[in-house]
């Protein structure tokens, strides 16, 4: 089945082709590790753990990258403000090095909660400071550069194509620039590559360059190491929305002056989570991360599930109330999981295997290749969501294989279910106590006692398991 992407750059459905047969490079724009990711950021994440997931489905080998901006970035995209990282380290009184390290870590713990893949490759900006310069010095020697204050500028009117990625229009750029906050720039649209300490006097991260000592932009940071990881032509290049206009489209100008050829073939950018009717930012100091999420008793694959309900390129309105419905949604999928599980057990079957006595249930097949469909028209996954619970309520399909359905259904939408258990829940003692009288009377081959207390049980709102390895339990979703 082919795999059709919205490309930012033509702004249209087109077929996903790799330039390598069933190899796929992948380059994701990563944090910057200056404070907690917020949930519209993970969001982005989790719409590029469904690309992963759905390459990898189709039979793709993939090669995913990912920076982590540790220096460079400033606090307005456009070369203004200050670095972050330093903004950061005077906030909190930690060096810049101690809070890359920290949130760093929270990044990648906060990935993990959300059943997001890990990138093949996770590249550091400060360790690829030599292939910076080295992209940088390419892009002098063919003529896109200029010097002025200390700092080396990428000139966009060498640029023939700039702004194609924005469908920015180059002429319009100068004319329609009011404010030149930057008086060595020749257009206020032109960005820096190195800065020196013309521009900030107490810079905590400075290396040694042909322009003077200092460090480098933020766009050339994601254009030297995907060019090291992936090469000077790639497949897919993701972010969010915020990155087309600026980030991405220096990216592009960058890479492309360097290379003199294409650099990327599919953009693709997922769109905003907005809280209160404004795009939620870390720079407004509105924002969400997924730790308060956890302190309303959000989990995060209710989370994940929230993100699966919209499609990526459809800005989401966030609520607590759609979060508490993802919330009873998920419980709900877990407790027909739970019961699906107990009856392919109880059946002596794997799950795919038809059981004896029982006819295979083609129309799951059909219900997969709905999915497949859907999942490949741009990633659809609302309705990829809508054919894996179809296929969970028909009750005209067997267990066993209907669960098997299921599980390849989650290759893709990563919510985990096989790992879908009897909570870890406090219980009275009282309970714990009939649940260990049942037990030892199923040892005792006293079923009709086992089953009044299963009975009892079920009255108090516990729902037993049986297993192999033991006798497990819930609590009945309230409602």
């Amino acid at each position: 089945m082919t795999l059709k992407l919205f490309n930012t750059l033509g702004r249209k459905i087109e077929d996903f082709v790799p330039i390598i047969p069933n190899e796929v490079g992948l380059y994701t724009c990563g944090p910057t590790v200056y404070n907690f990711a917020h949930i519209g950021n993970l969001r982005t994440y989790l719409f590029e753990d469904i690309l992963r997931r759905t390459l990898e489905y189709l039979g793709y080998s993939v090669n995913q990258v990912m920076n982590v901006t540790d220096v460079g970035h400033l606090t307005d995209d456009a070369d203004q403000g200050e670095d972050k990282m330093m903004k950061s380290s005077r906030e909190q009184g930690r060096s810049v090095w101690d809070i890359a390290e920290f949130y760093s870590e929270a990044f990648f713990k906060d990935l993990e909660l959300l059943n997001i893949l890990k990138p093949t490759i996770v590249c550091k900006a400060t360790e690829h400071i030599t292939e910076m310069i080295e992209l940088i010095k390419r892009i002098e020697d063919n003529g896109f550069t200029y010097s002025a204050g200390g700092n080396l500028y990428f000139d966009i009117a060498k640029a023939k194509d700039y702004g194609k990625l924005a469908l920015l229009n180059l002429q319009e750029l100068k004319a329609g620039a009011r404010i030149e906050v930057d008086k060595n720039k020749k257009t206020p649209h032109d960005f820096v590559l190195w800065f020196t300490r013309s521009k900030f006097e107490h810079q905590a991260m400075m290396w040694n360059s042909p322009w003077g000592r200092g460090y480098p932009g933020w766009h050339v940071e994601c254009s030297a190491m995907s060019i090291k990881y992936l090469g000077e032509q790639f497949d897919i290049h993701c972010g969010g929305v915020d990155h087309i206009s600026v980030h991405h489209t220096n990216e592009i100008a960058q890479s492309e002056a360097a290379t003199g050829k294409k650099w990327v073939n599919h953009w693709l950018h997922g769109e905003f989570l907005v809280l209160n009717k404004e795009k939620m930012a870390k720079s407004s100091g509105k924002f969400l991360t997924l730790a308060a999420l956890l302190e309303q008793g959000i989990k995060p694959l209710d989370y994940r599930y929230f993100c699966l309900g919209a499609h990526y390129r459809s800005q989401v309105q966030f609520s607590f109330e759609g979060l508490e419905g993802a919330k009873a949604a998920r419980a709900n999928m877990a407790e027909r999981l739970i019961h699906l599980q107990g009856e392919v057990e109880e059946s002596g079957a794997e799950p795919g295997e038809t059981v004896p006595g029982e006819k295979k249930g083609a129309e799951a097949e059909e219900y997969l290749t709905a999915f497949k469909k859907n999942i490949c028209n741009d990633l659809n996954t609302p309705r990829a969501l809508a054919d894996f619970w179809g296929l969970l309520k028909d009750n005209g399909i067997q267990a066993a294989e209907k669960l098997k359905i299921l599980y390849e259904m989650d290759k893709v939408l990563g919510l985990d279910i096989a790992k879908f258990k009897l909570q870890d829940e406090e219980i009275d003692e009282q309970i714990k106590m009939l649940i260990k009288e049942r037990e030892l009377a199923r040892a005792e081959k006293d079923f009709r006692r086992a089953d009044r207390i299963r009975a009892e049980l079920n009255g108090r709102g516990i729902i037993l398991r049986d297993t192999p390895s033991g006798t497990g339990w819930r609590k009945k979703q309230a409602g």
